[in-house]
């Protein structure tokens, strides 16, 4: 299997926080989506992959060399979204197009206007008019219009609406659909994620908690609801996680098809990811 990113044994110690041995493998074609509450680590893996801080141990490798050792043009392969999109306020979308075309070798002038008449955003407004939805399609935008390989996407649909997320999924899922581009990207808002990654990791004070696919995730894992007075129903080592919210006991179940063999009395059903992040991060 090729892959367009690898991280291995990253680590990154701070007074107060430790990003501790890092793994993460990114295929070609595929998305992975590294969720976990904020300050939990996802930034700071971001920055440490792209160079943009410098990490204690481990190594990372894109597209199969160290990313220290990439050339000028090999980091062009590599879209970036950050929360801070350092474009001047007083910019609008014309004179984007006329500086991008200008850093990068692919530029896609075409591509870049087709989806900025997609999206309906005005030419002529600076930027400093727009709304954080605005401003996060055009970030966006930026990062696929010069025909990267790798997209490395941070919190890419924080501030946007129901509609505003729904597009740029999209667009997201047509960037991988060659089965050459990738995309590694983090967000607290999980449900973005349900039907767009291929993998999920979970990132918990700096430590992966969680790696499976996300097939996996909805064959296997399972959530069982039982009321106070039902709780001894269920033996301890039958589930991972257990969390009271209300009056109801949630549990996290690593196996459905087990669980049902020796419960075949008791309900359960999918979980969402945000389920399964809460109880792994705040279940007992």
């Amino acid at each position: 299997m090729e892959y367009n990113l690898e991280i291995t044994d990253l680590e990154k110690k701070y007074q107060d926080f430790h990003l501790d041995h890092i793994n993460i493998k990114l295929p070609k074609g595929k998305i992975i989506g590294l969720i976990g509450e904020n300050g939990s680590g996802k930034t700071t893996t971001i920055k440490a992959l792209l160079n943009l801080t410098d990490y204690d141990k481990g190594n990372v490798k894109i597209f199969g060399k160290n990313s220290k050792s990439l050339t000028k043009e090999e980091r062009e392969n590599i879209g970036v979204v950050l929360d801070d999109s350092f474009f001047s306020p007083i910019l609008n979308v014309n004179d984007m197009n006329k500086l991008m075309k200008h850093f990068y070798h692919h530029w896609n002038e075409k591509l870049y206007y087709d989806t900025i008449k997609k999206f309906k955003i005005p030419c002529d407004k600076p930027l400093k008019e727009f709304s954080s939805g605005m401003k996060m399609k055009i970030k966006v935008l930026c990062a696929i219009a010069h025909e990267p390989k790798l997209l490395i996407l941070d919190e890419p649909t924080n501030g946007l609406d129901p509609i505003f997320r729904y597009e740029i999924i999209d667009l997201f899922a047509n960037f991988v659909s060659n089965k050459e581009n990738s995309i590694l990207m983090t967000t607290h808002i999980t449900s973005d994620l349900e039907h767009l990654v291929d993998e999920v990791l979970f990132i918990e004070n700096g430590s992966i908690l969680l790696d499976i696919p996300k097939k996996q995730l909805d064959n296997e894992y399972g959530i069982i609801e039982l009321i106070p007075e039902k709780f001894d129903t269920i033996n301890k080592e039958d589930y991972q996680k257990c969390l009271k919210y209300k009056n109801t006991f949630f549990f996290l179940v690593t196996s459905k098809q087990e669980f049902q063999k020796k419960y075949p009395k008791i309900e359960i059903r999918k979980p969402s990811l945000e389920e399964v992040m809460l109880l792994l991060v705040k279940g007992e």
